[in-house]
């Protein structure tokens, strides 16, 4: 039996994103003109899988739906995950579609990898027909917070330690969700076996087939890894897709003489770059998009629609549909759509001691890992002139924010900021929708 031809992948999209937010969905935040979910199908596609099943939620249902008319040489089911219980509930979603199966491969829809893995696991299933599944393991150099894969005496998987804090490691192989089981019935019936309860159910059921002495084979991988939990993790895969660009400028683009173009940029239908901008690839901009006068991108993604400014810098972000910016800064920062700036608007991406940029999350300070981190907003924002962004803030989506502020905290979604009395912000309900200007 070839597995790959008949194999089901079940794709996890089903997560509510609370760590990501303000950004609504990971899955379809746009990276050089594609969605995270329509790269990670393709590079599947690419290594030979043609059979999907995408978990997802009620959020973003319909967009799954839509998205799957997309690839037409692609089986793709799509189902919904009812069941918030982690990656239980997402199994148990798709259970009907593939108990009767030989082979099934679960794979993560924000953990991004290099095709080589994708190449690899296809490799190692049609190679070695004794294992009886096959877990990837990444290769760390220094501790990870994550599970690691501890081997037996015969090289196959014995357990998964979660968190064993640095210097406890059981090996240098972290646990990825790119997992291949070979029997879907004993998977499923150890995950039925498994506790009930907490947010480790599937690693619960993967002991128990190890224990019953199932074979794992483990897939080593050193190459790119990028997983999606926090928003600034956005930019790192923003620039490994820019990376990968080649330079390309639609015939029907309108490049200005005096405009420059350096390196890997691809420039979309009907964009419109005007005279004396400076475009510094790799960078790419979407369909319909505008750089103007004396505008300098580089090193960004602009989604569609979008609108460089007049003398505005964009550097090393991330932007979606419908971003207007009016003589401003925008470094390092993920931007929603329909977020306009006023002129003199800027985010401030850099702290003056130049250290390690924290982001409040859920409450907790999370360190960054690194000194440059600019806006984070939702969509769906208006921002006034001459108003300042401290680095790491987030502002959450359907929000105004007044002129002339100096923002060093988050504002909530629906907000509407403006100057207090004595000084700092006053943060109100936003009571006025913020429309579409297209």
């Amino acid at each position: 039996m070839d597995f790959i031809d008949s194999m089901k992948t079940i794709i996890l999209a089903g997560g509510q994103s609370n760590r990501v937010k303000p950004v609504a969905d990971k899955c379809f935040v746009k990276i050089c003109g594609k969605y995270l979910l329509q790269w990670q199908l393709e590079a599947l596609a690419g290594a030979g899988f043609r059979e999907f099943i995408v978990v997802g939620n009620a959020q973003n249902l319909d967009k799954l739906k839509q998205l799957q008319s997309e690839f037409k040489d692609l089986h793709i089911d799509v189902v919904e995950q009812t069941d918030p219980d982690g990656m239980k509930g997402a199994m148990m979603a798709a259970k009907e579609l593939v108990l009767n199966e030989d082979a099934m491969m679960v794979v993560s829809s924000n953990d991004v990898v290099e095709n080589s893995l994708w190449n690899a696991v296809q490799s190692e299933i049609s190679a070695q027909d004794q294992a009886d599944g096959f877990l990837v393991g990444y290769k760390v150099q220094e501790y990870f917070p994550g599970g690691y894969l501890q081997k037996n005496e015969q090289g196959y998987a014995e357990s998964i330690v979660e968190k064993p804090g640095a210097g406890n490691e059981p090996s240098d192989l972290v646990n990825l969700v790119v997992h291949v089981h070979k029997d879907v019935t004993a998977f499923y019936k150890a995950l039925e076996q498994a506790a009930s309860e907490g947010d480790d159910v599937y690693e619960q059921a993967l002991q128990l087939l190890f224990n019953e002495q199932k074979k794992y084979s483990i897939i080593e991988y050193d190459g790119f890894w990028q997983p999606v939990k926090y928003p600034w993790h956005l930019l790192r895969l923003n620039e490994y897709f820019l990376k990968a660009l080649e330079r390309s400028i639609d015939p029907s683009a309108h490049i200005a003489e005096t405009a420059v173009i350096n390196g890997n940029v691809v420039i979309e239908e009907g964009v419109k770059v005007f005279d004396h901008a400076v475009i510094n690839g790799p960078a790419y901009l979407g369909k319909g998009s505008i750089v103007a006068n004396f505008g300098l991108l580089r090193a960004s993604s602009l989604g569609e629609r979008c609108v460089v400014g007049s003398h505005t810098e964009i550097a090393r972000s991330l932007l979606q549909d419908e971003v207007w910016t009016h003589m401003n800064y925008v470094g390092d920062s993920v931007i929603g759509s329909n977020v306009s700036f006023g002129a003199g608007a800027i985010t401030g991406n850099l702290r003056l001691d130049e250290q390690e940029i924290s982001v409040d999350v859920k409450g907790e300070k999370i360190p960054t890992a690194s000194n440059k981190l600019g806006l984070i907003t939702g969509d769906n924002i208006r921002v006034g002139i001459n108003t300042s962004f401290m680095p790491g803030v987030k502002i959450g989506s359907n929000s105004m924010i007044s002129a002339e502020l100096n923002v060093q905290q988050d504002i909530p979604e629906g907000s509407f900021v403006k100057a207090a009395v004595g000084g700092g912000l006053d943060i109100r309900e936003n009571r006025q929708p913020v429309e579409r200007r297209i």
